[in-house]
């Protein structure tokens, strides 16, 4: 009984749990096979919409973290890198994201630095809940000049404080306008 009054409650179904515990009580004195299965359809009935709620909240992680393209660390070729996948996978636990620490991929053109960073992101929404963005360096600049030219500094920075993992790609690929530089730089420091 308590385990589906539990469930009712971590649905945010508080009027269905007090209303359980009252038709259970009501029912106990003369308790019937129809009650019996009652309770095994809203078991079954609970957990499906814990499944759904679940795979709901992935596919809107997913689509606001705005990746390129959705990878996985399955797909990576380990033995034609020199990743250490060890270390990859130690990653994927998301520790760091727990501690507040950086992770810098550092490799050359095509070396899988994106495909790894977006299969870590989706990996943490996926089997940890995180919420992640990704963006690429030159999308970052041009959001936070766009907002400073309409008087709204910190609103960017203030949403990613909410955010458990930022994925920042293609950081030195591109040049930045002189203003977007000092921005960039502007937000490293702050972020230190």
């Amino acid at each position: 009984m308590t385990d589906i009054i539990s469930q009712l409650k971590a649905l945010k179904l508080h009027g269905m749990a007090d209303c359980y515990v009252e038709l259970q009580s009501q029912g106990a004195s003369g308790a019937t096979a129809s009650m019996a299965s009652s309770v095994w359809l809203l078991r079954h009935l609970l957990e499906a919409e814990s499944t759904d709620r679940a795979i709901r909240s992935i596919r809107y992680q997913i689509n606001a973290a705005r990746f390129p393209t959705h990878r996985h660390l399955v797909g990576f070729d380990f033995s034609q890198s020199k990743v250490d996948k060890s270390l990859i996978d130690q990653l994927a636990s998301m520790a760091f994201t727990d501690a507040a620490q950086n992770v810098v991929l550092v490799g050359g053109s095509g070396t899988g630095k994106t495909h790894l960073a977006t299969a870590l992101g989706v990996a943490g929404i996926q089997q940890y809940g995180k919420r992640v963005r990704f963006y690429s360096a030159v999308e970052l600049v041009n959001t936070l000049e766009r907002e400073k030219a309409a008087g709204k500094q910190g609103r960017l920075a203030l949403g990613l404080m909410q955010i458990d993992l930022v994925v920042l790609d293609e950081l030195g690929y591109l040049p930045f306008s002189q203003a977007g530089g000092g921005i960039a730089i502007s937000l490293a420091i702050q972020t230190l």
